[in-house]
């Protein structure tokens, strides 16, 4: 288990069970009956979705954005294609989460699916997480994923097969074939070649 390697609430699942619930009182689903064949198909389609949430007693905004949602009203289930996640507060850190599709069911189950980004930012002390599925549970504020998961700090590179983020302790649980690699940092003198050390990852492939 590696304890704090995500120093400071990140409130992942803060963020999404926050999300989850603007977008239930922004959207007005179709009331349809249990037994309606109609509950199987969409019944609707947005396109180019985004909005902004504002909690003035914490200077908190939300931002979340998706290309494409479609609706089922069987299991009031959501997907989303394109999405992005932001959480801007004063004295904390940006952080982004973005993935190439996205499930909500009934927002008590998140589903990122493909190109999955997790970016806290702060200045040197940034910290990226890349994985290609993470389910989110917010009422029990886990994340998880059985697929492999790339976690970049600093100088510091962690890859390993499973996860499990508890936002709530800030403990991350590595499960398998965890390799941890740290580079060293070169300082130079010369101001125009001081470089990173590491190469950052892409926020969302083209």
């Amino acid at each position: 288990m590696i304890h704090r390697l995500l120093p400071g609430p990140i409130a992942l699942l803060g963020i999404l069970a926050l999300l989850t619930l603007w977008l239930d009182q922004a959207i007005q689903y179709p009331r349809t009956r249990e037994d309606d064949d109609s509950n199987h198909q969409p019944d609707f389609i947005i396109e180019n979705l985004s909005g902004v949430q504002v909690a003035y007693d914490k200077a908190l905004q939300l931002f979340f954005s998706a290309d494409v949602m479609t609706h089922y009203p069987a299991g009031d289930m959501s997907y989303y294609e394109q999405v992005d996640f932001a959480r801007l507060q004063p004295d904390k850190p940006l952080v982004r989460i973005s993935a190439d599709y996205a499930e909500f069911d009934d927002g008590k189950d998140i589903y990122l699916k493909e190109n999955v980004f997790i970016i806290r930012e702060k200045d040197l002390d940034r910290v990226t997480m890349r994985t290609e599925f993470l389910h989110l549970i917010p009422d029990a504020e886990i994340a998880k994923t059985d697929q492999p998961v790339t976690l970049v700090k600093m100088n510091m590179i962690v890859n390993a097969v499973g996860m499990e983020l508890n936002d709530r302790t800030e403990q991350i649980d590595l499960k398998s074939r965890v390799k941890v690699q740290v580079n060293k940092i070169h300082q130079s003198t010369d101001r125009s070649s001081n470089k990173k050390p590491l190469t950052q990852l892409n926020h969302r492939k083209k």
